[in-house]
């Protein structure tokens, strides 16, 4: 079976955080699915400006992790643009048994425990 690319687990990670600011009512003004473009939404709720960077990961990794290089450059743009900025790390594993490689149409997990508030 073929394994699961790192585009593959950034587009997952990315439809499922856009499900879950669309629950919370956020509404889109950008979305950038690339990976190494930052942030990937632009969104507003209540008038307020908001950021969201997206990262995708396989088990054993903590989704909770993040770049904080790419994360003080996210911050700049965030101040200069008076936007509250979050963190969206999402994990993936194969649901038969976490120690096993994430092939493509294996059934997977997700772990996503929410937003992680950084500016």
């Amino acid at each position: 079976m073929e394994q699961i690319t790192e585009q593959e687990v950034h587009q997952l990670a990315m439809q499922e955080v856009g499900n879950f600011l669309k629950t919370e009512g956020y509404e889109f003004l950008a979305v950038n699915s690339e990976r190494q473009r930052f942030p990937q939404f632009v969104c507003v709720k209540n008038k307020i400006l908001y950021f969201f960077v997206v990262s995708g990961c396989l088990y054993p990794q903590s989704p909770k992790e993040y770049n904080s290089k790419i994360m003080e450059k996210v911050k700049v743009q965030a101040k200069k643009n008076n936007a509250k900025l979050y963190f969206a790390g999402v994990g993936f594993a194969n649901a038969e048994d976490y120690n096993l490689k994430l092939n493509k149409n294996n059934p997977y997990v997700i772990n996503f425990n929410g937003l992680q508030k950084i500016l």
